[in-house]
């Protein structure tokens, strides 16, 4: 369900490949985009935070939705991070999820191989 509901919202965001599995190697072309899109609650606290080689990628939005459901609340939605390859190579995208204001606690951590040719 996460994953068709990160798929739908996606094609709002644009035309861009959706990656939601880091143990799928994101492939791309330079100057192409790609998303990444993760499961995030912040009415937790928690988001997700990312760091990345920006010699290599360049983060151009970073986007949160929530549910199309109305009157839940709390619930969970999905945070997008959309990409664009600026040279060739390979690296790697960290994703950390947790409270942003000084926390070190990191509930979870997904690491995206990006190969860009």
């Amino acid at each position: 369900m996460l994953v068709a509901a990160a798929l739908t919202v996606a094609g709002c965001i644009g035309v861009a490949k959706t990656y939601t599995d880091p143990s799928q190697t994101v492939t791309i072309g330079v100057n192409q985009q790609f998303v990444i899109a993760l499961g995030s609650n912040p009415t937790t606290g928690y988001s997700w935070q990312e760091s990345h080689d920006q010699t290599m990628l360049e983060l151009l939005e970073k986007v949160y939705k929530e549910p199309a459901q109305e009157g839940v609340v709390g619930t969970g939605g999905i945070e997008y991070f959309r990409f664009k390859a600026v040279k060739a190579g390979q690296t790697e995208i960290t994703l950390v999820y947790q409270r942003p204001f000084g926390e070190e606690e990191i509930l979870e951590q997904k690491v995206f191989t990006v190969y860009v040719k």
